[in-house]
């Protein structure tokens, strides 16, 4: 079988790649009428009017769909957004028109405001002065012009009118309230306000008013008690003898001529029994205050001069047992108030006891030489304890100084005793 030589030739080819894959026409070809320029032709020639390739062109100028759309989509959304933004910035920028307006108005407001209360403060003097030529408010006592009050000085003229009402009224209500009570019920207020405390008795009294006062002279019961009572408290009789009359003039028709005749004077006897009662309260009262400032001013004398008896006391200690003695600033289990000798009494009797304490008070204010002199005692014995104590602590320091010399002595004769000597040279010419 012969063999078959097939013989190959290499052929160097020159391919233009962009006339194969239809690249973008020359600057010279996009200068042709589309219509005449002929395109050279290719393998892909037939296919390029079925096929459209761009799509895998990157130097194509044509935009897919999709990305059209999410480009689109974004670009949308950045308008959108830049919409967004434009309208919160014009709401604030409005928002802050509107404050700025609102403020503005404010402002204008409160000029007007400030303008008005200046007028109003300019004219204050006139309305004040007013005022105060009525009898309205009061002024101050400093003699400043009103014309030359300032705001502060309007407004502290007010506070003082307003405080000065209030006290005013705190003043007058104790005595309206006490115009306004029964007689019986101001007679007792007045008794208690001067100190008074037998009030079982005063009621009692009163009572006895109020009876006498509401007996009726046109009953013959009522006309029997006016009788008896008065010739009572006048000292006609006893009871016989005044009952006797009462029949008298009961039998002669003339009982309500003569308790209409002394009605008048026992209620007059009653009322004096009253008044009596309070004079007497009265006088105790005066008396209490009396005895107050004379105790007040034996106490100073007693502490002016710094000493109690021949002990000097300090300006704290002064002052602290003169307030001690004469200011009442403690409450007392009596319902009153009390001094601080009274609050420490009670205090060491009952809320903390110390019965050693108020034992020895009691001792001081009973027998104050006694209870001196004990305690002088009492100082004389430390004190003798006390100079034993030293005149033993020195006797001991003396035996043992004493003791310390003689064992030295005893020590140095030892000493001397056993040093080493030497014989002493012999005499020659010494007799034997």
């Amino acid at each position: 079988m012969s063999a078959t030589t097939v013989k190959s030739n290499v052929e160097k080819v020159d391919i233009n790649l962009d006339e194969i894959f239809n690249a973008a026409p020359s600057g010279a070809d996009m200068l042709q009428d589309d219509t005449t320029a002929k395109q050279p032709k290719n393998i892909f020639s037939g296919l390029q009017e079925k096929a459209d390739m761009s799509f895998a062109d990157p130097d194509n100028d044509g935009v897919d769909d999709i990305t059209a759309k999410v480009e689109e989509k974004e670009e949308v959304e950045e308008t959108e957004s830049v919409k967004a933004e434009e309208s919160v910035t014009e709401v604030k920028e409005k928002a802050e028109d509107i404050l700025d307006s609102f403020k503005e108005e404010e402002t204008q407001e409160e000029e007007t405001k400030e303008k008005r209360g200046r007028k109003a403060i300019s004219g204050m003097s006139d309305v004040f002065g007013k005022l105060i030529k009525d009898d309205k408010i009061v002024a101050f006592d400093d003699d400043k012009d009103l014309s030359e009050y300032t705001a502060k000085d309007w407004e502290e003229l007010i506070e003082a009118n307003l405080e000065e009402k209030a006290n005013e009224v705190r003043r007058e209500t104790p005595k309206q309230f006490f115009a306004s009570l029964p007689q019986e019920l101001q007679i007792a207020a007045k008794y208690v306000a001067d100190g008074g405390k037998d009030l079982k008795g005063l009621f009692s009294t009163l009572s006895e008013v109020e009876t006498t006062k509401s007996l009726d002279i046109k009953k013959s019961s009522d006309q029997e008690k006016i009788i008896t009572e008065y010739l009572s408290a006048t000292g006609y009789g006893n009871i016989e003898e005044i009952q006797e009359e009462i029949e008298i003039w009961k039998d002669l028709g003339k009982l309500e001529t003569q308790a209409s005749k002394f009605k008048p004077k026992l209620d007059k006897m009653q009322e004096k029994v009253v008044a009596q009662k309070l004079k007497e309260q009265e006088m105790k009262q005066k008396q209490q205050e009396n005895a107050s400032q004379a105790y007040m001013k034996n106490v100073y004398e007693t502490l002016k001069e710094g000493k109690l008896g021949d002990i000097k006391v300090d300006r704290k200690t002064q002052a602290m047992l003169y307030n001690g003695l004469v200011q009442p600033n403690y409450p007392s289990v009596s319902g009153r108030n009390t001094n601080l000798l009274g609050h420490l009494l009670e205090k060491y009797q009952f809320v903390e006891p110390n019965y050693a304490l108020i034992s020895e008070a009691l001792w001081l204010l009973q027998d104050p030489d006694s209870y001196k002199a004990k305690i002088m005692d009492k100082g004389a014995q430390k004190s003798v304890e006390k100079t034993v104590r030293k005149l033993k602590s020195e006797q001991t320091n003396a035996g043992g100084a004493s003791l310390g010399v003689h064992q030295a002595e005893e020590e140095g004769k030892r000493t001397s005793s056993n040093k080493r000597k030497i014989a002493r040279p012999a005499n020659i010419f010494k007799r034997i």
